[in-house]
């Protein structure tokens, strides 16, 4: 059997195969385009900051000198008695850890709730109120902006030496960036659903909690589990300006030069926040089952 292409399809195939091909190379010039650009703005901002790869490779050394003066002189025969020597001070260190993921966890809550009230406003598709819209995203900003070292400062010089500070600190930078993240979530929601609570004559306030907050949540839970992660490793150095927590430990070995006890607390941050990373990936993946096994017909 043999199949005969008319005038008309025969056309219709050069075209597509002309279309295609005016389309490959307009890819092709965008990419280089965008590249050379990117490679542009790479060396002019190595210029302009003073970046120097000599410098760096001249550094390495040195920077390696200072990691491997942190280890601790470990041997076999007397390993127990050298590793309680290491971490000769671990009950406080343990006590300053569990502050420090107390900090972060109590930071991570009050952040997360004022996020929660603020992202509705802060999102273009569901507040008409423009001036109203304008002031949660400018809060928003300013809340995320300033460094939360900066406002730890802060609130060590008002409130004192302590974790309370490193709290409000944490608080207020997970506002600004949950908030910003939590917008943009509302931004992409289905529309229909909140159609048919404004049709029963819901408020906004029914409209947010019945048609918005359902189809957010998963992603609202995500992003403060992963928040909460941050907070950890960012309390860390908080204690450094005094707000409690590991870090003014950390920062009293470095001024002392005690190497070994660097060393030392700085492997039990990595193990918190690596127990951290696991607990929150084993709810997530909770979260996404339950997601699942909810919608399954």
């Amino acid at each position: 059997m043999t199949f005969e292409i008319d005038a008309g399809h025969a056309a219709r195939i050069e075209a597509f195969h002309r279309s295609f091909a005016i389309e490959r190379r307009k890819l092709w010039f965008q990419t280089v385009i965008y590249g050379a650009l990117l490679v542009a703005a790479v060396v002019f901002s190595a210029i302009f900051s003073g970046f120097s790869f000599g410098e760096l490779m001249s550094g390495l050394p040195d920077a390696w000198r200072y990691i491997s003066s942190t280890f601790p002189e470990l041997h076999y025969a007397t390993l127990g008695h050298d590793l309680g020597e290491w971490y000769w001070n671990l009950p406080r260190w343990l006590e300053l850890l569990a502050e420090t993921a107390l900090m972060s966890f109590v930071g991570t809550m009050a952040g997360g709730i004022a996020a929660l009230l603020l992202c509705f406003s802060a999102s273009r598709n569901l507040m008409r109120n423009n001036t109203l819209y304008f002031l949660s995203r400018r809060f928003l900003e300013l809340a995320r902006t300033v460094p939360d070292t900066v406002y730890a400062m802060i609130f060590v010089f008002a409130f004192g030496i302590g974790p309370l500070a490193g709290v409000l600190a944490l608080a207020v930078h997970t506002t600004g960036s949950l908030g910003k993240l939590f917008s943009e979530v509302n931004e992409s929601v289905d529309t229909k659903p909140i159609e048919g609570v404004m049709a029963s004559g819901g408020n906004w306030p029914v409209i947010m909690r019945l048609a918005v907050l359902p189809q957010v949540l998963p992603n609202f839970m995500s992003y403060a589990l992963l928040r909460f992660e941050y907070n950890i490793r960012s309390a860390s150095v908080l204690g450094i300006v005094g707000a409690g927590g590991i870090g003014e430990e950390l920062y009293l070995s470095i001024r002392q030069f005690d190497y070994p006890d660097i060393s030392a607390i700085v492997l039990l941050i990595i193990i918190v926040v690596m127990a951290a990373d696991l607990s929150c990936e084993a709810i997530r993946h909770r979260m996404i089952s339950s997601e699942s096994l909810r919608y399954t017909p």
